[in-house]
């Protein structure tokens, strides 16, 4: 349990907050597309109450997490997904929110949301685990700092990252990173495997930041050209249409 008085409670935080921002990004057009067939007097208690609702059924799933992750050896699948998660981040983005329907009513547009999160909130659920070291006071602290940074400021955050690249990959380099800390700590390891390499648990943080780097940008490199080719192809046949 990290106490609150702590620098890497502090540090903690905003690494929930920042796979907040970096994961959560996609919640806003969500909420945005769930309540765009409201009444304009009934969107604001529509995007609170789906907001609140969807937050709620965050924390209990992290709860469970955070429990399932003292199994020996789901430390290790769970930072694989992480890995996963981290090069996905890093490849490029196709548009996965067609299928969001929107509602005419308070209620439905609330279900809606709360739906919606928590199918597209695997990966955030994961990743907030990993970097809460057991500590549930740790997420929800977190979680709700990182509410009106994603509701309010997604737009925001999606803009500097398409400005700024090196904002994805610094998000793909901390799912690495605590991917690669989670590793080492599962409990199914020898506790004195790694007793004798100094800093073990940052050593393979760092390993795992930059294996997801360097996959991620290797894999986006390898799809440049194939999406290339494809838009290439689908100009020729619409221009001969």
């Amino acid at each position: 349990m990290l106490d609150i008085s702590t620098a890497a409670f502090w540090i903690a935080v905003l690494q929930i907050i920042l796979i907040d921002i970096l994961l959560g990004g996609d919640n806003a057009v969500v909420i945005a597309l769930a309540c765009r067939k409201l009444p304009a007097e009934q969107r604001k208690k529509g995007i609170f109450w789906g907001v609140v609702g969807a937050i709620g059924l965050r924390i209990v799933l992290i709860f469970f997490a955070l429990q399932l992750l003292a199994v020996p050896w789901l430390k290790i699948v769970g930072a694989l997904l992480l890995f996963w998660i981290g090069v996905k981040l890093l490849l490029p983005e196709e548009d996965a929110h067609g299928d969001v329907a929107a509602s005419t009513t308070l209620a439905g547009a609330i279900k809606t949301i709360i739906v919606a999160d928590a199918v597209m909130s695997l990966d955030n659920v994961i990743a907030v685990a990993g970097a809460a070291n057991g500590s549930m006071v740790l997420v929800t602290f977190g979680i709700l700092v990182s509410i009106p940074i994603v509701v309010w400021g997604s737009q925001l955050v999606l803009k500097l990252m398409d400005r700024y690249p090196i904002v994805i990959t610094a998000g793909g380099a901390l799912l690495g990173w605590i991917g690669g800390g989670m590793i080492v700590t599962d409990p199914a390891l020898p506790a004195n495997l790694l007793s004798g390499i100094p800093y073990a648990k940052t050593l393979a943080a760092i390993g795992g930041a930059v294996l997801v780097v360097l996959i991620g940008k290797w894999l986006a490199l390898r799809a440049a050209p194939r999406a290339a080719v494809e838009l290439t192809v689908n100009d020729s046949t619409k221009g001969s249409s």
